[in-house]
């Protein structure tokens, strides 16, 4: 009888064990949620069962990569990525930034957009992160196992629910069906930062709002027999700020999250919460951290979670099934491109950018790629893709929300520097979408040393091989008399002023995402007013030499750069052939009469026409989070003939521009028809912004450029003496634009030592002859 009573008892236990289920919860609390990778990355790691998952905001994230099918490490390793990082901070990756659709470099600073036809009211952008990257990640990382459960969160390898917030109802709602990836975009929709979407036809935000620890949608949805909760926020009914200043710096926290209660678990339950203390709710780059803390405050808990949880999980069958999840997935090919939130004709264009040839499916590759090429168009604001399938007959559409942007755009900038060469920056453009895209702009330059206009008319045209048409007018003058006693940093005066003009029609077709080949063809006319000796004095005349002629180009060019200036990774490559047929003009002024062995030249004008061949490349080929190491080469080959003075025979030379201040200069020794030369480029990073970058280079003339007499030139022997330039000191990143302190040394007459400041971008419109 002892034994048939013992043999009951463990029967019992048995299936008690078996029947035994366990729920997770996580709450939400932004970077910190990164913790709850390590609480199932211990979870699985003791054969802790895990039947049902519910997850707020970041815990959503988490939570459903789990039930979708992803193993504790993997999304260990997709955290630890560096595509992660680009994905919350609004960046991607510069492979998909389009260079065909880019626009030329400036110094803007930000951006107004206004809407003409609505009164001309300005607009800034009203989110803090860009969702580009994000919501095409979230479509990769969730849409095949949304397919495979059939649009039903019941049916995912893990049972799941994650809370979104109605704020026009200000309710919570739980979601349990339809696509994984709109769910949890939603569920991180923090106010302020991303971008509201529609989830089932509702604008939601972050579930945050009103339930941040949702233990009772886990209780009222699953019933589990434990709970396991892991709350990482720092928002709990214990939780109080001492004093005002600790209330400010957590504001947006106090607004946006609601409080998570510790006591909602209830005795069937355990409550982990990992010391986070030490991590903000924004910073996601401690990624390691935050998870060994996760996995540390789980472990500490363990003794007591097996002893409630009397259930194990097989590790082998637990892969098995994760297998036997995926085994259903095949590649998605969509049928349909369904465009929304836009008029007939802007429809036509988008569909014309995702479709390669009629009639034919569409990959995800094509997608993407089609995907980055519409975002990198100025004429479209919001753009959000959706994946929709059809159980029916297992198809795929590809679905895609667009709102216009505001078609009027002013771009603000400019920069501030310790040399009297500080310039205000204004951009205006206007966009417009028909079956093509047109856009025209306008911008201005102004300041002491240098002014500049600049007009361009351009159309993209969305056929099987895209391709572009732009017209340019473009109008530089610079101003060398430097007499301002303010400078911290001294150069030698010189009395030189330049101006240029050029008018030209370009088209060009894309090489890959980040490369394109462009031709142009037209007008330029360039002005050089100079002293011949270098000195100058009330009642003097200058120099004067100018040269109008036919300009033709070709030219394929690449570039992956991080940033428009000071950057840390990536790579620009440019590739370019360029043909010049004018006339050369030049009068002397009274400077050098009397002067010993001076003849004065009549008024002259000549024919000259040459070929410039030029390749030069920048690149980081070492790039880590706190070093990367990059090279810039540059080779110019030209048969240039020699123009009729020594001075002007320089300023119409191709210039080696090393440094950042190297364009608001006029270099004598890194001046030449053909030359090679590069250098060394060094960045280290001290703080998240704060940069310490060196440089290095050498530049090696072919033929260089000497002096004859008073003011004819000549060559130098082949390969003229090498020339060095270097730079070392601090850049500050900001959102505006670099902060930079350089020392500088050139070994030029022009300038040898020297100390510069600047706040901004030093970028300027290119010169004619460039």
């Amino acid at each position: 009888m002892k034994q048939l009573r013992l043999a009951l008892l463990l029967l019992l236990t048995y299936f008690n064990a078996s029947a035994q289920k366990v729920g997770v919860v996580f709450s939400g609390g932004g970077a910190k949620g990164l913790a709850h990778i390590g609480v199932l990355k211990a979870l699985e790691e003791n054969n802790i069962p895990v039947d049902y998952v519910v997850g707020t905001s970041m815990g959503g994230v988490v939570g459903a990569m789990y039930a979708a099918g992803y193993s504790p490490a993997q999304i260990e390793k997709i955290a630890l990525g560096s595509n992660f990082q680009d994905w919350v901070s609004g960046k991607y990756d510069s492979k998909y930034r389009y260079f065909f659709q880019k626009k030329s470099e400036s110094p803007s600073s930000f951006t107004l957009k206004l809407q003409i036809d609505t009164g001309f009211q300005a607009k800034f952008r009203s989110t803090i992160v860009g969702d580009i990257p994000l919501n095409f990640a979230l479509i990769e990382l969730y849409t095949q196992a949304t397919v495979n459960a059939h649009n039903d969160f019941n049916k995912l390898f893990v049972p799941f629910r994650c809370i979104v917030a109605d704020v026009f109802s200000q309710k919570a709602i739980d979601v349990d069906h339809g696509s994984l990836a709109e769910a949890i975009r939603g569920t991180i929709t923090v106010p302020l930062v991303y971008r509201p979407i529609k989830v089932d036809g509702r604008y939601v935000f972050d579930g945050g709002l009103y339930n941040n620890f949702p233990v009772d949608v886990m209780k009222q949805d699953f019933k589990p027999d434990y709970i396991i909760g892991a709350n990482v926020s720092s928002k709990t009914f214990t939780d109080y700020p001492k004093d005002d200043e600790k209330l400010m710096g957590r504001s947006l926290l106090y607004m946006f999250l609601s409080k998570s209660d510790s006591t909602s678990i209830g005795k069937n339950g355990i409550y982990i919460q990992p010391d986070l203390h030490e991590y903000s709710t924004t910073n996601f780059s401690p990624v390691a951290q935050m998870i060994k803390a996760g996995y540390d405050a789980t472990i500490a808990d363990m003794p007591r979670i097996k002893a409630h949880v009397t259930r194990r999980t097989d590790t082998a069958e637990l892969e098995k099934r994760r297998t036997e999840f995926h085994q259903t997935e095949s590649p998605i090919m969509f049928k349909n491109i369904i465009v929304t939130g836009v008029n007939y004709q802007q429809k036509r264009y988008i569909e014309r950018i995702f479709h390669k040839d009629e009639n034919q499916p569409v990959s995800l590759n094509d997608i993407k790629e089609g995907y980055y090429r519409l975002v990198t168009n100025d004429n479209f604001e919001t753009i959000y893709p959706r994946i929709v399938y059809h159980a029916e007959d297992n198809s795929y559409d590809f679905a895609i929300d667009v709102k216009s942007s505001k078609n009027f755009k002013a771009d603000i900038g400019g920069m501030v520097s310790s040399r009297p060469i500080s310039t205000a920056y204004l951009g205006l453009q206007y966009d417009y979408v028909n079956r093509n895209s047109f856009t025209t702009a306008l911008n201005l330059y102004s300041g002491r040393f240098y002014e500049s206009v600049q007009a361009t008319l351009r159309s993209d045209f969305p056929t099987r091989l895209p391709f572009y048409l732009e017209g340019e007018f473009t109008y530089n003058y610079w101003n060398y008399f430097n007499d301002n006693q303010i400078s911290v940093e001294r150069t030698n005066p010189l009395y030189i002023s330049q101006s240029d003009r050029k008018v030209m029609l370009k088209a060009g077709i894309p090489v890959a995402n980040n490369s394109k080949l462009e031709i142009q063809g037209g007008y330029i006319n360039t002005g050089d007013e100079y002293s011949p000796n270098n000195t100058y004095q009330s009642g003097d005349t200058l120099d004067v030499s100018r040269f109008s002629a036919f300009k033709a180009s070709i030219s394929v060019e690449k570039n992956s750069l991080n940033r428009k200036q000071y950057a840390s990774k990536g790579n620009h490559y440019y590739l370019g052939l360029q043909y010049f047929n004018g006339r050369e003009y030049y009068q002397n002024g009274n400077i050098l009469v009397g002067k010993t062995g001076y003849v004065p030249i009549a008024k002259f004008n000549t024919v000259r026409q040459w070929f410039t061949a030029k390749i030069s490349q920048e690149n980081y080929f070492y790039a880590k989070k706190h070093l990367s190491l990059g090279y810039l080469f540059e080779g110019v080959v030209s048969n240039k003939p020699l123009f009729r003075t020594y001075e002007e025979s320089i300023l119409s030379s191709p210039a080696f521009y090393p440094l950042q201040d190297s364009h608001t200069l006029i270099l004598t020794n890194f001046r030449a028809p053909s030359y090679g030369a590069g250098g060394l480029k060094s960045v280290v990073t001290i703080e998240k912004n704060l940069e310490w970058r060196s440089e290095g280079y050498l530049f090696v003339p072919l033929h260089g450029i000497k002096r004859d007499n008073l003011q004819d030139a000549s060559y130098t022997n082949i390969l003229g003496v090498y020339k060095v330039a270097a730079s070392t000191g601090l850049v500050y990143q900001t959102f505006l634009g670099p902060i930079s302190l350089n020392f500088n040394y050139y070994d030029d007459e022009q300038k040898r030592y020297g100390v510069m400041f600047h706040a901004g971008f030093l970028i300027f419109n290119k010169r004619a002859l460039e």
